[in-house]
């Protein structure tokens, strides 16, 4: 793989990290959100990975057959959970049904949380992969000195 497929692949892991942190980071603020625009309590959405094939031109497809296999991440979907939303019994809440529960957002905090230090760690791995080619790069050139 040549330093800029490496650049462009951590590159995309970084795009893809920082959009799941956005996914979750929504999914806290809204985790007491009982009214939404569709009606009825916040549904939690979790960022969909797919795989995409490095590649920027029909020349680099032509030209480099090692880098056959390699291949980015991106963002292909931010899916609704199909999780049922929780169900708390507060007959003084607004939104209360007649027998006083209240349907809230299908979003755990701790398992957030826990996604968000994921994703944090991931990005910070994609982060120390692009200062590794980087380093490299610069040490082969000073090779030629």
């Amino acid at each position: 793989m040549d330093f800029f497929s490496s650049m462009r692949v951590s590159a995309s892991g970084l795009d893809a990290q920082t959009k799941r942190m956005n996914t979750i980071s929504s999914n806290i603020a809204n985790a007491e959100t009982t009214r939404t625009e569709d009606g009825g309590p916040y549904k939690r959405k979790d960022a969909v990975f797919g795989a995409v094939t490095d590649r920027e031109s029909f020349g680099e497809i032509l030209e480099n057959k090692l880098d056959e296999q390699v291949q980015g991440v991106l963002v292909e979907d931010i899916a609704e959970d199909v999780r049922p939303p929780r169900m708390v019994f507060n007959p003084s809440h607004p939104d209360a049904d007649p027998n006083g529960y209240v349907a809230m957002p299908n979003v755990n905090p701790v398992e957030e949380m826990a996604n968000m230090i994921s994703a944090q760690r991931s990005y910070e791995a994609n982060i120390t992969a692009m200062n590794s080619a980087k380093s490299m790069a610069a040490k082969a050139l000073e090779i030629g000195r």
